[in-house]
């Protein structure tokens, strides 16, 4: 791709912004390297890459490359049979800690990959599968052993371990003893009688590696040693006594042990090293790939991007396209198609309307996807594999070489025309402008037809323009397609919405009225432009008003689609209901009269068996017949009480939420008993009844308010009210469940909710604790379905954080 062009299309603020997300240098490098290409397979290939590393991070998280050292001069010295410094040796350990965290987040124990998979609503689905990112993974080699060997030998890079070697522990340790016995041998010096006239102070000091003592230059002469420096001013000599100089040789001596010992532990994990150039150079390789490819996958997460689809057939299908250097909370997202039904999209509009911004969307769109990246549009978006991108676009004036802006432009254009002949993006912006109107827009027409000739080569084109004569083509030339960015003429601004098969208006006298130009004047200049010119623009301004009708017009029918659909929806959903509960009341009525006849045959039976088996007396025949009544009677009784019950459902009215308050009297009709309201109806008019011990959630349609007892005595009512008084003024505004089992701790807090909910408490306080968390979703899962609690948050700062979780009532 042209570096110009990519240049022109803000490409490289596009890998200004994506290099920061690489966290090694070799990934910063590999991304500040990253082109487009026109190669389906690597086009392909980085896609997935990218997606795939997309949806490990919304899946596990992160992954953090922090730790990656260029180990690649080191790998080359060990291969010359070198060794290496210590903090080369960190370096290399560095990189195999990095190696084992990253192998450890892309694979599990038998190498299969838990990963999200992103789809198309825009969701995350975990699914057991391999992805592009498998194979790096996989080839990644931790050598945990030599990481840990180098690590316990060099602490840091100044530092070995005592523990490196017991050659090592054992010179230190010696350095120390003979250390301890000069201090010994000199401070019984200085601190003797005659020696302290002859010293300038009264300490202990080093010089080049050697203790002495500081001496008054007067008394150089009465202390017997060697001088081995003196102060700047002449009156202090620093003086190592004979009597250490045996011990300071001997420390001497074991330093340059432990220099040599040193080497020798780093000449032996540089052979450790040695036996894994390869895959010490395999895996520093693979980690800064890893990292720019995880790079392009947080930058994707970060733009809200995603893959779009690759063609052959020259088609660009952008939907919701945004362009990734504009605010998202400000930019408009536009829909543009190019290369199914016309191969060349002209846009008109006023300027400021956005249509720079739609040009440079789709050429920044289409290299960034050619890169390998995905892409600032919706899910079905679709890219072709373009050979090459031309663009002229912005201000090319060139005082270097005295061209005017028109100048510079037929120069760029004519370049454009010459590369352009197969399989290519061509954008042009304000085509052929600065120039006269007339020739310009013959010259413009000339310059696209001759670029449209080449569409069955591959050949793509949008260009931005205002001469109308451009639009006269566009609609008289199959495949040449009209465009415009909407302008709001009342509001004198651009909704920068892109609407193609509409050729644009300039809306100059429009905005010249709005913004106070004399209508004189106006209607003036009106008269200056040719009537046909006037003719078409007047036909613009028709058709966008017949637009703007079609539109909102297809507004409102959209929505009385959803409406009736929706009713459709909840009229279907009713019926069932009532076919269901129909068949169910026949169903059982069937049942129950049934048993009904069944037991009166069998009673019968029975009677006529005892008629005929003994013979009875008129009194014995007389408390038959009386048993047989009162059986009668009961089965009429039993039918009486269904009947009834039938009936009620049948002329029951019909509840609201509203008639339903905590405390009311209801009959429950399927379970035939009364009991009291315990909770207001949720949406769904399912509310709970307390009927003595018993709690059942029943529906609106399954039961009748009764009314309120009228036999309830005064004092009776007074006690209550007092009670609940006593209740509303007891109740604590905060409940703590820590320490209770999760069973325990919901029945008691749901006790507390109905108390603090009927003393009008407008919040709550509950404390569980952080703990494992178990309580605490226990807790927030029991309010969600509480049909009282408007809302409920975590505890802030000061309130107790995640132990607590704020409860606000309806």
């Amino acid at each position: 791709m042209n570096k110009k062009v990519l240049h022109v299309l803000e490409y490289d603020k596009i890998i200004d912004l994506l290099v920061p997300y690489a966290a090694s240098e070799g990934g910063r490098a590999k991304l500040s390297h990253l082109s487009p290409s026109s190669e389906e397979e690597k086009i392909t290939k980085g896609l997935n890459e990218t997606n795939d590393a997309l949806a490990r991070i919304y899946g596990k998280g992160s992954l953090s490359f922090s730790g990656i050292r260029d180990i690649r001069a080191s790998v080359k010295r060990l291969e010359v049979g070198s060794s290496l410094t210590a903090s080369e040796l960190l370096a290399i350990a560095s990189l195999l800690t990095v190696t084992k965290s990253v192998r450890d987040y892309g694979t599990t124990g038998d190498d299969s990959l838990l990963t999200a998979e992103i789809r198309g609503d825009g969701m995350v689905s975990d699914n057991q599968r391999q992805d592009s990112l498998t194979e790096y993974f996989s080839v990644l080699e931790p050598l945990v052993d030599l990481e840990r060997e180098i690590h316990r030998c060099i602490l840091s890079e100044d530092e070995i371990a005592d523990d490196a070697s017991a050659r090592l522990k054992e010179i230190r340790r010696s350095i120390r003893v003979a250390g301890d016995r000069i201090h010994t041998e000199l401070n019984q010096l200085i601190n003797s009688s005659n020696m302290r006239t002859y010293l300038q102070e009264n300490v202990i000091t080093s010089r080049n590696g050697r203790y002495c003592i500081p001496v008054k230059a007067e008394y150089k002469s009465q202390v017997q040693g060697m001088v081995h420096d003196q102060s700047s001013t002449g009156s202090t000599f620093f003086i190592e006594p004979i009597a250490v100089v045996r011990l300071n040789n001997e420390i001497r001596e074991l330093e340059l042990a432990e220099e040599a010992e040193i080497e020798r532990i780093l000449a032996v994990l540089s052979e450790k090293s040695m036996e894994h150039t390869q895959a010490l150079e395999s895996n520093y390789r693979t980690l800064i790939t890893l990292d720019a490819i995880f790079a392009k996958g947080a930058f994707s997460k970060a733009m809200n991007a995603t893959r779009p689809m690759l063609n052959h057939e020259g088609y660009v299908n952008f939907k919701k396209a945004r362009h990734p250097l504009i605010d998202p909370k400000k930019i408009v997202p536009v829909d543009v198609y190019l290369g199914k039904d016309f191969d060349t999209l002209i846009i008109t509009g006023p300027n400021t309307g956005g249509k720079t911004v739609t040009l440079k969307t789709v050429g920044l769109l289409t290299a960034m996807a050619q890169a390998g990246l995905n892409i600032p549009v919706a899910e079905g978006s679709s890219v072709a594999i373009f050979e090459k991108i031309y663009a002229d676009i912005g201000d090319e004036q060139s005082i270097e070489q005295s061209l005017s802006t028109f100048s510079s432009h037929m120069t760029n254009i004519t370049g454009i025309l010459r590369g352009a002949t197969k399989n290519a993006l061509v954008l042009f912006d304000e085509l052929c402008a600065g120039t006269d109107p007339a020739e310009g827009a013959a010259l413009a027409i000339s310059i696209i037809e001759s670029l449209h000739k080449k569409a069955g080569d591959g050949i793509r084109v949008l260009a931005t323009t205002h001469y109308s004569e451009i639009k006269v083509y566009a609609l008289s030339e199959p495949g040449v397609c009209n465009a415009c960015c909407e302008f709001d003429v009342e509001t004198l601004s651009p909704t920068y919405r892109l609407l193609i098969g509409i050729p644009g208006k300039s809306n100059a006298f429009a905005i010249s009225g709005k913004l106070g130009l004399s209508k004189e004047i106006i209607e003036d200049a009106m008269t200056r432009i040719d009537s046909e010119a006037r003719s078409f623009e007047d036909l613009l301004a028709d058709l966008e008003k017949s637009r703007v009708t079609i539109e909102k017009e297809r507004e409102e029918i959209a929505t009385y689609k959803e409406e009736i659909e929706t009713l459709r929806k909840r009229l279907a959903s009713k019926n069932e209901q009532i076919d269901e509960k129909r068949d169910k009341i026949l169903e059982r009525a069937s049942e129950e009269a049934a048993q009904i006849l069944r037991e009166a045959k069998e009673y019968a039976d029975e009677a006529i068996r005892n008629f005929n088996k003994k013979g009875l007396t008129p009194s014995q025949m007389e408390d038959e017949r009386r048993r047989l009544r009162e059986k009668k009677d009961q089965a009429e009784a039993k039918l009486a009480k269904k009947n009834e019950k039938e009936k009620i459902k049948a002329t029951k009215k019909q509840y609201k939420p509203s008639d339903f308050t905590i405390g009311t009297r209801v009959r429950v009709l399927s379970m035939n008993l009364e009991g009291t309201v315990g909770s207001i109806p949720n949406a769904k008019g399912d509310f709970t009844v307390h009927m003595g011990i018993l709690s059942s959630q029943v529906n609106m349609s399954d039961v009748v308010i009764l009314a309120e007892q009228k036999d309830v005595t005064e004092d009776r009512k007074s006690s209550a009210s007092k009670i609940k008084m006593s209740k509303t003024m007891n109740i604590s505004p905060e409940i703590n469940l820590i320490g209770r089992k999760v069973d325990e701790a919901l029945t008691e807090l749901d006790k507390y909710l109905d108390d603090a909910y009927l003393a009008k408490l407008p919040q709550v306080r509950v404390v569980h604790g952080k703990g494992t968390g178990a309580l605490r979703l226990a807790v927030q899962q029991h309010l969600r379905k509480t049909s009282y609690v408007e809302s409920f948050r975590q505890g802030e700062f000061g309130e107790g954080d995640a132990g607590v979780t704020i409860v606000n009532f309806r």
